[in-house]
């Protein structure tokens, strides 16, 4: 039965059913075949999403609609221009800060790949630079988004596994800073061997212009953190403060968003959450199936046939999630895979905070790799470029992503270091 739930829901989601169906059906089939009354279904999908804490869901995503409709992007730009824009590659290493910046406002892949590569992309071209390096940097350094808080992948985590937020969101800051870190490395020595240009060093003016126009939006994030490791709000309370804040900026501030656009931002928002809301409902019943059937012990069981040794039992962890990865997207992978995987992790030793970090790490990189990979159409189809030119051109760039990710599953003082200070 435990190979048959899991069969189903994996074959129905191959076929292009959406996951919250697939986890439901699959999960049906489970409770008729134990003769378990079926109105439990009905309760456990409004238990799903009776939580305090998933009211975070809809204020991030709130969050990341204001700032992509409140013309936030050119202002990140700009800033990160006057930052590194003087380094090896100027325009491409803006790139890579500019996702690192907007991965705090927005904490989602695709956003920042679509709001930064309408605008760098373009712009690289036209200062030089090779169309295929400009597509796949943007789609390379988008990764950091669902890392820097706010992240609602790694809320998803936290909900279908029963891990604290708070502490959740705080690990991902150092492996997302070195993702940003990693690929400008990678961006000087490409820049320094193809010639590509770059800035004078910035005057004291433009940078105190700059950040005038783009400190505000880059409080979003600081109140969040702030907010979580002072302990004087709650992520959901940070959340609700920071959406609050974005609407004063964006209307008062920036003025770029009115009462008929704020109109559009609170449609897209409310159907994003509907969605996201909809698959944690689905992913709750199915959790408990999976708890009951004791799938995580028969996993355990049968990967240590293999080995005992941690290092071992994470590396195959690591590489089943970025097969997965190749094939779904991050969110709906977490809430599939992590009520499965997490406690397979804990049973040697790994802490479920480093583990939902390196989960989410890997599977976004996912998203940024053939075939599936949501990140690559996208920029794809921006620069108007072929998919397989793309996806050479972005083979290297995997090496310090993978780099990365081998850090934060070997040294867990990388995602743990924070959490340990503050909570």
């Amino acid at each position: 039965m435990i190979f048959l739930i899991i069969f189903i829901m994996l074959i129905l989601i191959v076929i292009g059913v959406p996951v919250a169906f697939s986890l439901l059906i699959a999960s049906l089939v489970y409770l008729y075949s134990q003769g378990t009354d079926l109105s439990m279904l009905a309760q456990s999908l409004v238990r799903g999403v009776d939580s305090f804490t998933l009211l975070a869901v809809p204020f991030f995503l709130l969050i990341g609609e204001l700032m992509n409709s409140g013309g936030i992007t050119n202002k990140i730009i700009d800033m990160a221009k006057t930052i590194v824009g003087h380094f090896k590659g100027g325009l491409a290493q803006v790139n890579n800060i500019a996702s690192l910046l907007f991965s705090g406002i927005s904490g989602s892949s695709t956003a920042d790949t679509v709001a930064l590569g309408s605008v760098m992309i373009p712009a690289m071209e036209k200062e030089g630079y090779d169309k295929k390096f400009s597509a796949a940097i943007t789609a390379a350094s988008s990764i950091v988004g669902p890392i820097i808080p706010p992240s609602v992948t790694l809320i998803l985590f936290g909900i279908v596994t029963s891990t604290p937020i708070g502490p959740l969101l705080i690990a991902g800051l150092i492996p997302g800073l070195l993702i940003t870190i990693s690929l400008m490395i990678y961006t000087y020595f490409v820049a320094k061997n193809r010639g590509y240009p770059s800035y004078p060093r910035a005057t004291s003016k433009q940078v105190r212009k700059s950040f005038t126009s783009g400190i505000p939006a880059l409080l979003l994030p600081v109140i969040i953190v702030v907010g979580i490791v002072s302990g004087v709000f709650t992520p959901t309370e940070s959340a609700a403060i920071a959406a609050l804040y974005g609407i004063l900026v964006t209307f008062f501030y920036y003025k770029n968003v009115n009462i008929r656009s704020f109109g559009t931002i609170l449609k897209n928002t409310s159907y994003d959450s509907a969605n996201i809301l909809f698959i944690i409902a689905s992913a709750t019943i199915f959790a408990w199936v999976v708890t009951r059937s004791g799938v995580s012990d028969t996993l355990a069981d049968f990967l240590f046939n293999f080995s005992t040794n941690p290092t071992v039992i994470i590396t195959i962890m690591v590489v089943f999630l970025f097969i997965i990865g190749l094939f779904m997207l991050a969110s709906e992978a977490i809430v599939v895979f992590a009520p499965i995987l997490t406690p397979v992790a804990e049973q040697v030793g790994i802490d479920p905070i480093q583990f939902g970090v390196l989960s989410v790490l890997i599977l976004t990189i996912g998203g940024a790799t053939p075939p599936v990979g949501m990140m690559l159409y996208i920029v794809s189809d921006i620069a108007k470029l072929s998919f397989s030119k793309l996806v050479k051109e972005m083979v290297p760039m995997y090496v310090p992503l993978v780099i990365v990710s081998l850090l934060t599953a070997y040294i867990p003082f990388l995602s743990l270091v924070f959490v340990d200070i503050f909570f």
